[in-house]
């Protein structure tokens, strides 16, 4: 029976950029292979049970899935605006460096991670003297994203 709004899906997938370079996966192995295993040494890679509709993963995944059914492999592009959005340099902030460093209670450095109040995620991408530079988009905004998935059930 084909996928549709409201199934639970479970899948093992590879996600691409566009280059060919391998950003998420479920499968161990090539996330030793690549590096995303020493990026993140706590994570299982396994697979990924989604439920279609519930917004708990991007729109375009879960598009891309419906109309599939179990045992099914696809490759699919899904595009920014389905995705994590376009690059927006309003998503991109300055701040006094003093506060900042108060907020911090270390001094700054390029890749710091911080989060607002709200729990947006950012990350430090320059500093001067006077001034910090927070990058607000998302790692892969803008980028067009490359899955191939197997769908290994469907409830």
């Amino acid at each position: 029976m084909p996928i549709s709004e409201g199934d639970s899906v479970t899948i093992e997938y590879v996600g691409r950029l566009t280059d060919g370079t391998v950003f998420d996966t479920s499968d161990e192995a090539l996330a030793e292979e690549t590096g995303l295993a020493d990026e993140e040494p706590e994570r299982q890679f396994e697979p990924l049970t989604i439920e279609i509709g519930d917004d708990k993963v991007i729109p375009g995944l879960q598009e891309a899935l419906v109309g599939l059914e179990e045992g099914d492999t696809e490759l699919f592009q899904i595009p920014p605006e389905q995705a994590y959005g376009e690059y927006s340099d309003e998503r991109v902030g300055e701040y006094d460096r003093d506060a900042f460093e108060d907020m911090l209670g270390k001094p700054v450095a390029v890749g710091d991670e911080v989060e607002t109040e709200d729990g947006l995620p950012g990350e430090v991408v320059d500093f001067d003297d006077d001034t910090v530079t927070v990058d607000f988009n998302h790692e892969l905004a803008g980028e067009t994203l490359e899955f191939e998935i197997e769908v290994l059930d469907v409830e």
